[in-house]
């Protein structure tokens, strides 16, 4: 059970624009926001952050940074993120399949050299401490360009506040997440945590 209870989205009707990003992203206005809703300005700051760091403009594929978030997540253990980020990543592009493989995605053909280093360099950003070493950075430089991977940086520490609050406030998972972690994480150990 949340810490504190979310609050309903039209309590603040100028934030309906700022809630608008986050039901494209997701279909439907996360917990977590409707939780920092107390404090409107975070939730502006919030949403204009997403937008710089998810522009539908970048270099970086949008349904690939919610794989990005969703490794710098499992790296901290934010179960509520985990599950969030992967029906995001469905919603903008990658396959069911693709997800059904995300604990084999260093063996899985569904996944390219690129993602793999990718992938492990959000693993490795998202830890604490942090994990990024010259070696890691130097195999990133063979698959991405410096600025995809500043996009790349730029989804591992959205997360990181994402990760951060949801954990701290024991935010209640939302259906679909919920089923997306069941059908995809559960065989990892996932197991939907406090936030159940």
């Amino acid at each position: 059970m949340a810490f504190l209870e979310p609050l309903d989205k039209n309590l603040h009707p100028d934030l309906a624009d700022d809630f608008q990003i986050f039901e494209e992203i997701l279909g439907f206005v996360p917990n977590s926001l409707l939780t920092m809703q107390r404090r409107p300005d975070i939730v502006k700051g919030f949403g204009e952050l997403t937008k710089a760091v998810m522009p539908k403009d970048g270099e970086v594929h949008l349904g690939f940074k919610r794989l990005i978030a969703h490794f710098a997540s499992r790296a901290v253990g934010c179960q509520y993120c985990e599950a969030h980020s992967l029906v995001a990543a469905k919603i903008h592009g990658i396959s069911q399949e693709k997800l059904d493989q995300i604990w084999e995605y260093q063996t899985s053909e569904v996944y390219t050299d690129a993602e793999r280093v990718a992938l492990d360099y959000a693993l490795a950003a998202g830890s604490v401490p942090n994990a990024v070493d010259q070696e890691l950075v130097d195999r990133m430089k063979q698959h991405w360009t410096e600025n995809q991977i500043v996009e790349i940086l730029g989804v591992v520490c959205l997360y990181g506040f994402l990760n951060r609050w949801n954990d701290s406030m024991a935010t209640d998972l939302e259906e679909s997440p919920k089923a997306m972690g069941e059908r995809v994480l559960s065989s990892g150990g996932w197991t939907g945590g406090k936030h159940l």
